[in-house]
């Protein structure tokens, strides 16, 4: 059994970069954890009603993923900086060591969201192999409207070299992005069932798979 760890910025990022991979751990008999940044609030300009309804969500995700636990560290959407590292960094560290996972999902280091880098920048410092020992692989994930939209320069480019068939967990990974209605539209939006499947049948060709998720593996220790 591992221990895994998948970090969002936002909720939705997990499911449309890993949801499927999540569902494999599951099945698998892994224990599925999920850290999420930043959160909504009424002092925001939401409603009272999205912030229950996406507490809502977070907690059907919870449900049906089967998450063993689920961390917040509630920054504010939106406002991530350079300037939240100095606080980010020790409470992931925190959350780290509380979880000891082995397997460390997160966004890509350069989706065009301010929000992904920073918690990327955090969730890394965070992976020293003299400081977290239990930690074996990190991966980042591809996102869909946020990785694609990073600027097109060699320094930023999403390389996938690690790949996951999740062809029996597809229906699945629909299904959960289901629960983040808000966040889904209809073709050509980038957020789509159509668009997701088709990142996946892309993804699923480039291993002979029916659909696939792809990674970037930024560090994989065999000890």
């Amino acid at each position: 059994m591992k221990k895994v760890l998948v970090v969002s910025a936002h909720p939705d990022d997990e499911i449309l970069g890993a949801g499927g991979t999540l569902f494999k751990h599951i099945n698998q008999g892994d224990q599925v954890y999920w850290l999420i940044t930043t959160n909504i609030a009424e002092k925001q300009g939401f409603t009272k009603e999205r912030v229950k309804s996406r507490q809502e969500e977070i907690q059907k995700i919870e449900k049906l993923v089967g998450i063993s636990k689920t961390f917040f560290l509630n920054f504010p959407t939106m406002s991530l900086s350079s300037r939240d590292l100095v606080v980010m960094v020790p409470r992931i560290s925190e959350i780290f060591f509380e979880i000891e996972p082995e397997v460390v999902y997160c966004m890509n280091r350069s989706d065009a969201h301010s929000d992904h880098r920073i918690t990327f920048d955090a969730v890394l410092a965070c992976t020293k192999s003299f400081r977290y020992p239990f930690i074996k692989q990190v991966l980042m994930y591809e996102c869909i409207s946020e990785t694609e939209f990073a600027p097109a320069l060699p320094e930023k480019v999403f390389i996938p070299n690690y790949f996951v068939d999740i062809s029996a967990y597809m229906e699945k990974k629909i299904e959960a992005m289901r629960i983040y209605e808000s966040e889904l539209g209809k073709h050509p939006f980038p957020r789509s069932e159509r668009n997701i499947e088709a990142l996946a049948t892309y993804r699923g060709a480039n291993i002979g798979a029916e659909y696939a998720e792809a990674f970037q593996l930024i560090k994989y220790i065999d000890k």
